[in-house]
This record gives C-alpha cells, structure tokens and sequence, in this order.
C-alpha cells in the first residue's frame, strides 16, 4: 500500500484507537504510549501489505495485540491490571488474550476472587460474570443497591491488594501432612472421626492453625487452594467443635501431637519403667492369692486338658482381662483429678461429648531397638446397660477391632442385652451364630435338643469380687506412688511445654490419667509380662474375646 493511502486509514483511526487505549490502561500517560504504538505498528503494516480485505478489523488486531504486550509487561511486576480493565476478558479465559502471557495474569485474577467474602464473591460473580445488572443483584440478595454499588468498590480494592501480594505458601502445599492417629476420650456420636478428618484438606487445615489462629484466606495461602474449599471445610469443623473461631480466625480445638525421638524415648523409659514395677506385682499376687478359682470369676475358657468331670479354666486367658483391667480402672483415689471431663470436653451436635486428638509422627524416626508401639490398639472402651457394664481393650494381639463409632455402641448393648437374657432363656438362632461370630460365646449340639452354650468372655458375677479385685491394684499402686510421681515429673514438664497455651488444660486433664486409665500404661504392662514369659500368648481360637469383661454396673 503507498504511503498517502496509509496515512489517511491511520488518521482516521488515530481517535479511536486513543479512545480505544484510554479505557483500558491504568492512566492517561500510558494511554498515549500504548496509541503511538498501535499506530506505528499499523502504520508499518499498512504499508508492506496490498491485499487487506478489511481494514478495520485489521487495525483491531493489532490494537488488541499492543494491548496484550501492555498488559503482560504490567503484569510482570503485578501492577495496573484490575478487574475493570479486564471485565470483558475475566469471565472467559480462552479468549483472543488466553495464547499470550497476558492469560496467566488473568487466570490469577480470577482465582483472586475466591479470596474475597461471601457476599462480595456472589456480587462479583453475578456482576462481572453473569452480566446482571447490579439493581437485580440487590433484589435478589435482598440488601440495598447502594450496598451492592460499595461492595463492587471494595472488590476492585481487595482484587488489586491480592494482585499486588506474593501470596506466602508453606511447606503444607508441597508436603501436606497425614494424621498418624485419630481418637476420642469421651461419648461417640452419630458420626466417626473418620467423618470429620475424611481428607487431607481437612487435616492440613487443622494442623496450620495448631499453634495460632488463622483467616481463611491466610489458611487458604498456607495450604495453597482456593480459600473457597477451605471456607466450606473449616465452617463444618467449627460446626462440630474441632476449631474454635474467634472474629474471623479460627484456631484448632483439639490436640494434634507431634512427638519427637526424645520425647518418645522418655515416654517408652517412663512408662517401661512404671509397668514393670506395677505389671510384675500384680501378676504375682494374682497368681499367688489363689483369686483367680473364685468362682465370682467366671469364663468357659478352658485348658486344651480339661474334661467336664474335671474342667481346668485357662488362668493365662483370665489373665489376659484382669490385668489391664485391673491397672486402668484401680487407684482412682490416687489420682489428681483437679480437671473434671466437664471442663474440657467438648459437646458436639451429632450427640458426642468428648475429647478428640491426633497425632503426627514423622516416618523417618530413630527409636530404640526395644521401643514398645502400640499397634491396632483401642481403648479402654465401655458400654452400659442399667444392670451391666461391657468393658474391653482391642490390641494388636486381638482378633479384631473396636471402632469408634455409634455402630460399636449398639453392638455393646446388644451383647449386654443377650447376655441377660440368655441366663435364663435359650436365645434365638440367629442370635447364637450372632455372638459367635464375635467370639462371645461358643455353643455345641442341637438345637432342638441336647444344646450346650458357654461365654468365652470374663464375667465377674458381682460387685464384691470387682472390688476385691480392684483393691489388688490400689494396694500397689499406693505401694509405688511416690515413684510413680518421681518418674512421671519430667515427662509432664516435656508434654506440657510442646502444647499450645490456649489447650494446656485440656493436656493438664489428660495427664492426670497416666499410669491408670491409659492405654500406653496397659499397653506396657501386657508386653512386660509377655517379654519377661509371665503372660504367655492367646490361641487363634481365643483372640476374638480377649481382654473383654462383663461385670455389674450397680
């Protein structure tokens, strides 16, 4: 094309397309660079082309495509794209600018509006997105017009602050953690804790905010998502009492432990130490007192050399079921029980009231060679019925498994309920096969006809061999107190020192239990009897009904 050609296509396009720049650049100065440089790119190429069939959306082109340079050379320092010079373009990323570098800072807009409230999100989404009109926008979100006109300013605000902002993420993002262990203290709900920490977005969420209170937005930089799933996530865990929120921050609400070697080296020598004194002593006048032929000690598991003319009952089974019984529920008297469950359990609207904790523990930690796990263990658990208490340990030497939930709740009362009934009725088939499947009770002949059944649990029969039982361990446990004491002292100090200020009560409560109703004291004393040959392991066939006792509630 010759030159006069050119200029004349150029000055007729010269206020168009500086009125075209002026809309879309941040000030009036870089209206004017960004127009003389579509001009000179027009120009240029006006004059080296001859077949250009229309002008105007050539001119077009190459105005959007200097704009693009613009905005990718703002966007590179994060400065001057805001959601009205892109308003045309924010709601459809694979638009003309979506194949140059320009995209990129449009697709961080719009992840920026996720960082907005609520309410702001529904406005901007139906303003910029939808395209309804803003008088609509109000009657629908019943508020004022004006309301919504200030929350479209505040956007525009909060969208360029967000733009502006190097969003800090933490390790979490790269390296999200796994709770090693959930449990509760306490009543079981309507719901697991497998319902409430169903997710590593809902663990992580939980373990940023462990030690300090946390926006959503500031959770949502941490764990490198959209603050709008963590919104939704933390809403539902402040729900149910796992986060406490104060303002707009939320904090976690329960425990989250993450030991160290050290710590857990002193735990193991603590507690080592404590069972060994406790375990050997108990064993020893159990076996020795001649308590274990009382026949208010009742169990039909018998030896593999017992005949009905002479039946030999198996004492390592008893065993098995009287000593961590014995250890978590004897002493009661000895303990600190300055802290009541009241004051810091938490009621949950599912019908929980408990305590909840987790734990996280590295992969990769040097223990000692005798370190004792505890593995596949829960409880304590117990269930109760107006005349019986259903109490029992599962452990990694059990045949299966308790499971915190409203299911083993109504698994308990059922086994208490046959367990009155068939003392003086003959249950139904169904029920038979019911509880010997769950190894409560073994059952041989017919029917109909000459039919024997025997409980392969442990019953104790009334509340004067409970108590009889229970003085064994107090006994000894007010024998070894103040060594108790002695020993326990340091790893109190270590425990509380790692817990945040505003849940030290809660892990004051828990550690009044130490070296009473604690698994890891039960846990210890079972593997300082099996290791020093005292206790000897069960058979296949008794695992299932292992250390479970039903004894008198009243």
């Amino acid at each position: 094309m010759n030159r006069q050609d050119a200029e004349k296509i150029i000055n007729e396009y010269l206020q168009p397309i500086f009125g075209f720049a002026l809309k879309r650049c941040k000030n009036a100065h870089d209206a004017e660079d960004l127009s003389q440089d579509i001009v000179l790119r027009a120009f240029r190429a006006l004059l080296i082309k001859d077949d250009i069939g229309d002008v105007r959306k050539f001119i077009w082109t190459i105005a959007h495509n200097a704009l693009s340079n613009y905005y990718r050379d703002a966007a590179k320092s994060v400065i001057g794209v805001s959601i009205d010079e892109v308003a045309e373009v924010i709601a459809d990323p694979d638009s003309m600018l979506a194949d140059d570098d320009n995209a990129g800072t449009i697709r961080r807009l719009q992840s920026e509006i996720a960082y907005l409230s609520k309410l702001q999100r529904k406005i901007v989404i139906a303003y910029y997105f939808e395209k309804r009109k803003q008088a609509d926008i109000a009657k629908e979100l019943d508020i004022p017009l004006g309301t919504v006109k200030w929350h479209l300013f505040e956007a525009k605000k909060e969208l360029k602050r967000g733009m502006d902002t190097m969003r800090k993420t933490s390790e979490l993002k790269f390296n999200p953690i796994k709770f090693t262990s959930v449990g509760i203290n306490g009543s079981i709900g309507t719901k697991s804790c497998d319902e409430f920490f169903r997710s590593a977005l809902s663990q992580n969420i939980c373990y940023c905010v462990r030690n300090e209170a946390k926006t959503v937005n500031e959770i949502a930089d941490a764990l490198g998502v959209s603050p709008v799933y963590v919104e939704t996530e933390a809403e539902f865990l402040e729900e149910y009492g796992f986060l406490k929120q104060t303002g707009d921050r939320y904090i976690v609400n329960f425990i989250i432990s993450e030991p160290t070697a050290e710590l857990l080296t002193m735990q193991d020598a603590m507690y080592k130490k404590a069972a060994g004194l406790f375990a050997n002593a108990l064993y020893d006048e159990l076996t020795n007192s001649g308590i274990l032929d009382d026949e208010n000690i009742f169990c039909n598991q018998m030896l593999p050399n017992s005949t009905q003319e002479k039946p030999l009952r198996d004492k390592n089974f008893l065993l098995w079921s009287l000593i961590p019984y014995i250890a978590a529920m004897s002493g009661e008297k000895l303990m600190d029980s300055t802290i009541t469950f009241e004051e810091v359990a938490t009621i949950r609207p599912d019908g929980a009231h408990n305590i909840a904790h987790a734990a996280v523990v590295p992969e990769e930690m040097k223990l000692p060679e005798d370190y004792v796990y505890m593995r596949n263990w829960c409880g304590p658990y117990y269930d109760t019925n107006v005349e019986h208490m259903l109490w029992k340990v599962d452990t990694e030497w059990s045949g299966h498994r308790i499971g915190v939930n409203q299911y083993e709740h109504e698994v308990a009362e059922r086994v208490l309920s046959l367990y009155e009934h068939e003392e003086e009725n003959l249950l139904s088939k169904e029920d038979y096969a019911w509880l010997s499947e769950r190894g409560y009770i073994k059952f041989w002949g017919d029917y109909d006809g000459n039919f024997k059944t025997a409980w392969q649990v442990v019953v104790l029969r009334n509340k004067g061999i409970q108590n009889k039982l229970l003085a064994v361990g107090e006994k000894i446990k007010a024998k070894y107190k103040d060594e108790f004491d002695t020993i326990k002292a340091p790893y109190v100090d270590a425990v509380l020192n790692s817990v945040p200020a505003h849940l030290r009560k809660l892990k004051e409560y828990e550690l009044q239990f130490v070296f009473h109703s604690d698994g890891w004291f039960l846990c210890h004393c079972i593997v300082a009897l099996l290791n020093n040959g005292k206790l000897k392991p069960p058979t296949e066939e008794q695992k299932k009904a292992l250390t479970t006792i039903i004894l008198p509630n009243s």
